[in-house]
């Protein structure tokens, strides 16, 4: 009998015939990891590395990011006990501090956003739910923050997940929680050895922002109150849209669609930064941690209670236009 799709992926990736995949592929295998319906969506955007996939996974195939029972210090036959529900609740247990990547202060700027953006793309399909590592799949009944997808799962929601790619990554744990996230410019350095300085960039108007801003930048986007509510990643040109929209890359819930006018699932995905976005015309600040890897300073930085995101409905979106 045929394999699907689906089926081909899952026997090239074991058997290590591919080792990267499309974002269309990727989605594929996250609707099936998750249980979702299969009928579905298929990207029309793309990324476009610098650097070879092989380069940009280098040190994944060992411990502790080759297994997602690693992704918390927490051991995984605890994940779901009762001390982790007491003390976490909805969040599951928190993300581990990852080490920095062998070699990392002699990789290039490009490298680093290129790294980052490929490592954020593994997760592309995730769902969004209010949980701090993407691999946590809570049982029934254990307390859920409702959230648009409808039913808890396995998932991640903004700030947790821009605090997970960057330590997956490079090693760099950001706050958890939105707020801190948005305001802390000091951070941790790779490994959560010494410090790095964010630089805060506040460029006025769409076209300047787009000229200033780089691949792996953070956006901070406020709500209708005003107050900074989410976080996305600019991907620059690193993403490549039919349109040359601009792109960057969340975990959100819907009201998103793209340059073909489908509606972009809720989760992780790649969506358009267009001047009539929700994004652009709410944006607040950005942070562009890359530059601080080259300078990483003597000291420390106290730990923050871990926290996340309000889910961004389509009911507010639809309000700020």
């Amino acid at each position: 009998m045929a394999l699907t799709r689906r089926g081909l992926l899952r026997q090239s990736l074991a058997t290590g015939l591919v080792t990267s995949l499309t974002i269309a592929d990727r989605i594929l295998l996250a609707q099936e990891k998750h249980e979702q319906p299969v009928e579905t969506y298929r990207s029309p955007y793309s990324l476009k590395f610098r650097h070879s996939p092989k380069s940009l996974e280098r040190g994944f195939e060992q411990k502790p990011w080759n297994s997602p029972e690693m992704e918390s210090e927490i051991p995984h036959h605890e994940w779901y006990s009762e001390k982790v529900r007491r003390k976490f609740g909805v969040w599951g247990p928190p993300a581990r501090q990852y080490p920095a990547p062998a070699g990392i202060e002699k990789e290039t700027t490009e490298w680093w956003q290129d790294r980052l953006i490929h490592t954020a793309s593994r997760w592309i399909g995730t769902p969004y739910q209010h949980h701090h590592i993407p691999d946590w799949h809570p049982p029934e009944g254990w307390p859920w923050k409702k959230v648009a997808y409808g039913r808890n799962s396995k998932g991640i929601d903004c700030s947790n997940f821009s605090s997970f790619y960057y330590n997956y990554g490079l090693g760099i744990k950001l706050d958890t929680g939105i707020a801190q996230q948005a305001e802390h410019l000091k951070i941790r350095g790779p490994g959560g050895r010494g410090t790095i300085q964010a630089e805060r960039l506040e460029p006025k108007g769409y076209d300047k922002l787009i000229k200033t801003l780089e691949p792996a930048d953070l956006l901070y986007i406020r709500n209708n109150s005003g107050k900074v509510s989410h976080v996305i990643m600019f991907l620059g040109q690193v993403g490549n849209s039919p349109d040359g929209t601009p792109l960057v890359m969340d975990s959100t819930g819907g009201g998103h669609t793209d340059c073909n006018g489908k509606s972009i699932p809720i989760g992780v995905h790649i969506r358009p930064f267009s001047p009539d976005s929700w994004y652009a015309k709410n944006f607040s600040h950005a942070h562009r941690l890359i530059r601080g890897i080259s300078h990483v300073q003597k000291g420390t930085v106290a730990e923050s209670e871990e926290s996340g995101a309000e889910e961004i409905t389509e009911q507010e979106m639809a309000l700020s236009r």
